[in-house]
């Protein structure tokens, strides 16, 4: 059976080959605990500081600001619960927005539960915060703002530069969720000013299982995992040194080649989106225009229920803007925050290529799509008349 067309990059990228042969040492010959003394540690502890320094150039860090975890999961709590600990500060209030990753939503529902305030400052119909009012959030109280750089669903950019310069200015830790935008547009921690930075590996062409969290230098962190002293006492557990590696690895392809990336990505991308406006005139862009990642691609066909036509679509591999939860559909909780109603929400894909997307592929999935559609509102028609 022929694979169908990947457009799902936002969820999970596959290994790049390059990624893969960096890794492969370190699952065989250089299998040693970093923390070991012998040549064997030695070798694992020099493959994971060289990733750190590989990571860290990709964000303008210095290296020691760079935090190996397990994922962009961890590295959201660890932000997160690190600075809304107990004794950490006496403040007890959040900034965040009404359209974060459930990674970060959830450990702020929890901080909720113990008696934290979160303000959950709203976007406009694109999708997109605004600084001033996330500014506006801020008050004497606030322990934390947290705020992702780039919306999952809608590849929406959000202004933190903005909000970061207003936050530091009132030593206000802030923390960005980057997993989404890094490697696809420039990240860097300076020109952003945040103090904190979520990176995920599988999104960036490293395997699961393995992330980072930049930490700026100063910035106080109390540890989410205790235990012995690795990552320099900042989080306990023998290191993931084959996926560091390759989280390293990843970071080297992406800082040598983002601008042709980005290039590639934005075309293939608004090729796909231009096949399918001639299919589909109708059809309505979620998020803005510009201020989006170059990949990202998220579409309500009217009339068309978004499961339906993946399921009648084979041959296209995307994500729908709902979801089902115990036998029901649930329209995306980031679309319905825009103000785009059930129904059309009910109606939105999320297409996202990636770098090995080819402008033959957009064209065909494109094609494939867009007769689906028509053949689905043809059927309904058919069954009202």
């Amino acid at each position: 059976m022929t694979q169908p067309i990947y457009l799902d990059y936002n969820a999970t990228t596959p290994v790049a080959p390059e990624v893969l042969e960096e890794m492969l040492p370190y699952l065989r010959r250089d299998f040693g605990n970093p923390s070991s003394a012998h040549p064997y540690g030695a070798a694992a502890r020099a493959g994971v500081e060289a990733a750190r320094a590989r990571v860290a150039q990709l964000l303008g860090a210095e290296a020691d600001e760079i935090l190996f975890t397990s994922g962009g999961t961890e590295s959201d709590n660890a932000a997160i619960f690190g600075i809304c600990r107990p004794g950490a500060t006496a403040r007890r209030h959040v900034v965040t927005t009404a359209v974060e990753h459930p990674a970060v939503e959830a450990p702020l529902r929890a901080l909720e539960r113990d008696g934290w305030r979160v303000t959950r400052v709203a976007v406009g119909p694109d999708g997109r915060v605004d600084a001033a009012a996330v500014i506006d959030a801020m008050t004497d109280d606030t322990a934390l703002v947290t705020i992702m750089h780039a919306q999952n669903e809608t590849g929406a950019l959000m202004p933190i530069a903005a909000v970061a310069a207003e936050a530091r200015r009132r030593a206000i830790p802030i923390h960005t969720d980057a997993a989404q935008s890094v490697g696809k547009v420039e990240v860097d921690v300076t020109a952003l000013g945040v103090d904190l930075l979520t990176i995920a590996g599988h999104k960036v062409y490293a395997p699961k299982g393995v992330g980072a969290l930049y930490l700026r230098r100063g910035t106080k962190l109390a540890p989410l995992l205790l235990g012995a002293g690795h990552e320099s006492g900042r989080r306990a557990g023998t290191e993931n040194v084959a996926g560091v590696v390759g989280l390293g690895a990843a970071a080297e392809l992406l800082r040598r080649d983002l601008p042709a990336r980005a290039r590639h990505l934005r075309g293939v991308r608004d090729r796909l989106h231009a096949r399918l406006l001639n299919h589909l005139p109708d059809l309505r862009l979620n998020g803005p225009e510009e201020e989006r990642l170059p990949n990202t691609l998220n579409v309500a066909i009217p009339g068309v229920s978004a499961a339906a036509l993946l399921a009648a679509v084979p041959g296209v591999a995307a994500a729908a803007g709902a979801a089902c939860h115990a036998g029901t559909i649930e329209p995306s909780a980031v679309l319905l925050a825009m103000g785009i109603s059930r129904e059309l929400a009910s109606c939105s894909l999320r297409l996202t290529v990636g770098h090995p997307t080819t402008p033959m592929e957009a064209d065909l999935a494109a094609e494939r799509i867009g007769a689906a559609a028509l053949r689905l509102r043809r059927e309904l028609r058919g069954h009202n008349t």
